[in-house]
């Protein structure tokens, strides 16, 4: 990438070789400094960077790293997400200790990640591929999100046209994922206007927010948009879709349960808005995703990734149900962390 300013949304670079460190290493550090991060932690953030690039080099098929700004309540920091379809660890912590290796080297690149990241942590499976995420703070971190999400363009674009945000006013938590219509620049500035919109939207419900947002995109060519409310307190989420949003509620020992998104295109004609409350136990999770992600994942697919980091979730589904022929988005939420 050039010495462009790295957007809010993230930069994916896909790691075919060593020469992409370099590269990774230098725009991590710009963006250090375009959050103002302190000299030793930017040093800190370059090294995180290249053994994170290193390690995909040595041990990754397909792997690809983003790296984007992390903001929470007037903080910044710097977050890397590393993932892969190699072989994968049996044993993530093991293989995180100075000294183990698997293919001879000194064995010091996840514990140097480890050492040198504000947060990190990782999912593997054998045989399946690995992902990786390290945070980079000068204070430390807030708490854990309860809510997270990745996007990925299409191949060949650099915007992505899907999105998502979240959100916390009077009390309600809530999530949003919008996929606007089309692809590239077009598609993104609707998406960029619905998740505006619903950042700055009045406290309600689901079905008032996502009319809000249909009110608010109407310059725009439009978009699918849902809007989710998790309240395990509860027991109940409440939900409003328009399109083809895909949303479902995943609890331990259930089968999961798939939520109803209405017909129509947010920002254009006269949709009918509905909301929809589920029943959601504070085990539960929530899956959103747009139409470029495949529906047929299954978490119980994946042992212990239920109780493990929304982005880490979010993260493995992406890679593995995320299709390279359209703009892609995942969103994982809890009902506690």
């Amino acid at each position: 990438m050039t010495d462009e300013v790295v957007p809010d949304h993230g930069v994916w670079f896909r790691v075919e070789s060593g020469a992409t460190a370099g590269g990774v290493r230098r725009a991590a550090e710009r963006l250090g400094r375009q959050l103002g991060l302190s000299a030793p932690r930017i040093a800190d953030l370059a090294i995180v960077a290249t053994e994170l690039v290193t390690n995909l080099v040595k041990h990754a098929r397909e792997g690809t790293l983003l790296l984007r700004p992390v903001r929470r309540t007037g903080l910044a920091g710097v977050e890397l997400v590393a993932i892969d379809s190699g072989p994968g660890m049996a044993d993530l912590t093991l293989s995180s200790t100075d000294g183990h290796s698997t293919v001879g080297t000194l064995g010091i690149g996840l514990g140097a990640i480890a050492r040198q990241a504000t947060r990190f942590e990782g999912y593997s499976l054998s045989g399946r591929g690995t992902v990786l995420v390290a945070q980079v703070w000068d204070v430390p971190p807030p708490p854990p999100d309860w809510a997270a999400g990745l996007t990925r363009p299409i191949t060949g674009e650099e915007s992505s046209g899907d999105g998502y945000a979240v959100r916390e006013v009077d009390g309600r938590r809530q999530v949003l994922v919008c996929d606007g219509l089309g692809h590239g620049p077009l598609a993104a500035a609707a998406t960029t206007a619905a998740m505006s919109a619903f950042r700055s939207a009045p406290a309600g419900p689901p079905d008032v927010v996502v009319r809000h947002l249909h009110a608010g995109i109407s310059h725009t060519r439009g978009a699918a948009l849902a809007v989710a409310e998790p309240e395990p307190a509860s027991g109940l989420l409440r939900y409003a879709g328009l399109g083809n949003i895909s949303a479902m509620i995943v609890a331990p020992g259930e089968r999961r349960r798939g939520l109803v998104s209405l017909p129509g295109i947010a920002g254009h004609q006269r949709p009918s808005i509905r909301g929809y409350d589920y029943p959601f136990s504070a085990d539960a999770t929530l899956v959103m995703h747009s139409d470029g992600v495949v529906d047929r994942w299954d978490l119980d697919g994946y042992p212990g990734l239920a109780g493990r980091s929304p982005l880490l979730a979010a993260a493995t589904l992406l890679r593995d149900a995320g299709t390279r022929r359209d703009d892609a988005c995942v969103l994982v939420a809890r009902g506690m962390v």
